[in-house]
């Protein structure tokens, strides 16, 4: 008998019993492990894969929903440099985006460090100033804050008590878009609640040593807090970008899905819903996808590329 003969008889007499049972229910995880995972399976096909895949497709079509696609090419791509409404779309998503994201974290950084003062009814402070972030994306706020902000609305009559005449804030095409600005703006409360969060986890050793040193309260902000919160403020920063770019429901109400007055609101998804579903040019609203999807990871890689120079980690 050759060696290994030996080897192979050796190790078939190991397999025992016990083994084979180990074997056995090894192979009864693994099934059950795919029964569990193929829900999970099913979404990544049915819901995230074959609708990219869908849309890369129809974006190198010509696609009104009614008739079968035609095959054109990067037509679609080529047009989207000619289109002067999605320049405006993308002007005005880009101004939401650079003046309404810092000035959300601003304000949702300024109430975490207040509700981290150790105040009383602290559970119920941060539950009322969360609510926002729950309900700012809706279709009611989104018709409260048309009114709010319109001829009669409550801003107005505030106004009014000083003597200020108001204007129909959401009708102007000079501060329409600001109005939408401020409704995002108190969506703060998820951020906050992840600055606090942040917070709590700052060694207080840090600022007391701060303090023996002579440094006063805005100094430990700037030199203690801002350093160690810098990969929260990082991850915020992220998370509120990509959100803002597929901002939608605010803009369709109250500009009644029109972007206007003037396409002031022209949002990139607004101007995307309209061409898809209002316009039936499905294969161009598939080509600005993609040109969306591009753009957000364009600026994240910036953003993370940026983290490198004020983002301190542990290390």
């Amino acid at each position: 008998m050759t060696a290994f003969n030996e080897l192979r008889e050796m190790r078939r007499q190991r397999g025992g019993p016990k083994n084979v049972a180990k074997t056995n229910l090894r192979k009864a995880d693994g099934r059950a492990a795919l029964v569990f995972l193929a829900p999970w399976f099913l979404g990544l096909f049915a819901i995230t894969l074959f609708p990219l895949g869908a849309s890369a497709y129809f974006s190198l079509t010509d696609y009104d929903l009614l008739t079968p696609p035609t095959f054109i090419g990067f037509e679609n791509f080529v047009e989207l440099f000619h289109d002067t409404r999605l320049h405006q779309a993308l002007k005005v998503t880009l101004t939401y985006v650079v003046t309404g994201v810092p000035l959300q974290l601003i304000v949702a950084l300024l109430l975490a460090m207040l509700l981290n003062q150790g105040m009383r009814g602290m559970a119920f402070y941060r539950s009322v100033f969360y609510l926002p972030s729950l309900m700012g994306g809706s279709v009611a706020i989104a018709i409260l804050w048309r009114q709010v902000f319109g001829v009669d609305g409550i801003f107005n009559r505030f106004l009014a008590i000083f003597g200020i005449e108001g204007i129909g804030w959401v009708s102007n095409p000079d501060t329409a878009l600001w109005t939408i600005v401020l409704l995002h703006v108190w969506t703060f409360g998820s951020p906050m609640i992840i600055f606090l969060a942040g917070l709590r986890q700052i060694p207080e050793m840090y600022y007391e040593a701060a303090s023996l040193d002579g440094a006063s309260k805005v100094r430990q902000f700037f030199s203690v807090t801002l350093p160690l919160l810098s990969p929260i403020i990082f991850f915020n920063l992220v998370m509120q970008v990509i959100t803002a770019f597929q901002a939608f429901t605010q803009a369709y109400v109250v500009s009644g899905g029109t972007g206007g007055p003037s396409d002031s609101t022209l949002f990139y998804t607004l101007y995307l819903y309209q061409e898809g579903f209002s316009n039936l040019h499905m294969g161009y609203a598939s080509a600005m996808a993609w040109l969306l999807v591009v753009i957000i990871l364009g600026l994240t890689a910036v953003n993370f590329w940026l983290s490198k120079f004020w983002v301190f980690y542990g290390d």
